[in-house]
């Protein structure tokens, strides 16, 4: 029996947000999307998604990118994760992290949402917080600027020189975290660069 893995990237729809911080989970899974050479398509569950291989012979990807806007994640998550039959154990969830420097991954499974809207209705739909997630660092902004604002503002100059491998960063964490574990993965990704 083939292991099925869901991996969601979140974010808002629509290209106004396509480039900003709150939507770096989606680029996420647009890059372990690229890497097969897959396209997404639209799903009744209210998502994008491709359904593909980890590599050929093993395990399973559904790769998901919600319809919907961040905070009302949890509905199509869950519609997702009920249709392909997936376990909350094997739902990862690639988000923006606002509470980790920029250019920093942090892998776990579990806990506290963070004060992060989208990660607090995916555990509010699945009926628990105990699903695997990349965390993709976005910092927090310097000075009085309201947090909102700042991730839903497109990366800077300097940070989008960054941002392509950062990205492929957190494609390499969850392939890795689907094929050897979480904490392989976090050896690998959390150690200083």
């Amino acid at each position: 029996m083939v292991d099925t893995w869901l991996i969601v990237g979140l974010g808002n729809p629509g290209p106004r947000y396509a480039p900003t911080r709150h939507n770096i989970g989606q680029m996420v899974t647009d890059e372990l999307a690229r890497r097969r050479g897959e396209t997404f398509r639209e799903h009744r569950a209210g998502a994008r998604v491709v359904e593909t291989w980890l590599r050929p012979g093993s395990d399973k990807l559904v790769l998901a990118k919600p319809n919907s806007f961040m905070n009302v994640s949890g509905t199509p998550v869950a519609a997702l994760a009920r249709f392909y039959s997936v376990t909350p154990e094997r739902t990862v969830i690639v988000h923006d992290e606002l509470d980790i420097p920029f250019d920093t991954l942090r892998l776990k499974t579990g806990g506290g949402h963070g004060g992060h809207n989208g990660v607090r209705d995916v555990a509010r739909a699945l009926g628990t917080p105990d699903f695997p997630r990349v965390r993709v660092g976005v910092g927090r902004p310097s000075g009085r600027q309201d947090p909102a604002d700042w991730v839903l503002s497109p990366f800077g100059k300097d940070e989008r020189d960054t941002l392509p491998v950062l990205v492929s960063d957190a494609a390499d964490a969850v392939e890795l975290l689907v094929g050897e574990g979480l904490l392989a993965a976090q050896q690998k990704h959390h150690a200083p660069r």
